[in-house]
């Protein structure tokens, strides 16, 4: 079983416009990624913890589209992507964008890696248009947000 430290994400820059992100899961792959894609459990892991997120299309399959309303003390935000790979249990491609920076869109390549005894690897790389694109994602709290989310992800998961 790991600590607590080593269940928490991390995030690092790569080169000029990629940021990879990883974080361990004390749950068996197959159950990382068919949570990661279930619309009926987004709600319950998706975001920080003081919104409310609301799946209002996913089709998760190659080619199938995303959007998710989030309701928070600071308003209404909505994100919205594309899948452009679903190989269970595996890995997935999507795009990112989010209505506050329409026309910005990321990709992200998350890789879901069998680290046995019931534990997976979560690998995702978001590569971003330009450099300052990244960096205003980092600046804007990105690693706060996106960390509160996967700890909200292991919660569910080991419930």
């Amino acid at each position: 079983m790991n600590t607590d430290q080593q269940n928490k994400l991390t995030v690092t820059p790569q080169g000029e416009r990629e940021i990879l992100s990883e974080r361990i899961f004390d749950a068996p792959r197959e159950r990382v990624f068919a949570t990661y894609i279930d619309p009926e459990l987004i709600p319950q892991w998706w975001g920080r913890r003081v919104d409310t997120t609301v799946v209002e299309h996913m089709e998760p399959v190659t080619g199938g589209d995303w959007r998710y309303r989030c309701e928070s003390p600071d308003g209404t935000i909505v994100f919205r992507g594309t899948f452009r790979e679903v190989t269970a249990p595996e890995r997935i491609v999507q795009t990112f964008e989010w209505d506050g920076m329409p026309g910005y869109v990321s990709v992200d390549d998350a890789v879901f890696e069998d680290l046995g005894d019931g534990r997976t690897r979560l690998v995702i790389t978001s590569t971003f248009f330009a450099a300052e694109e990244r960096d205003g994602m980092l600046e804007a709290g990105m690693e706060k947000g996106f960390g509160e989310t996967l700890d909200r992800l292991e919660e569910l998961l080991t419930a």
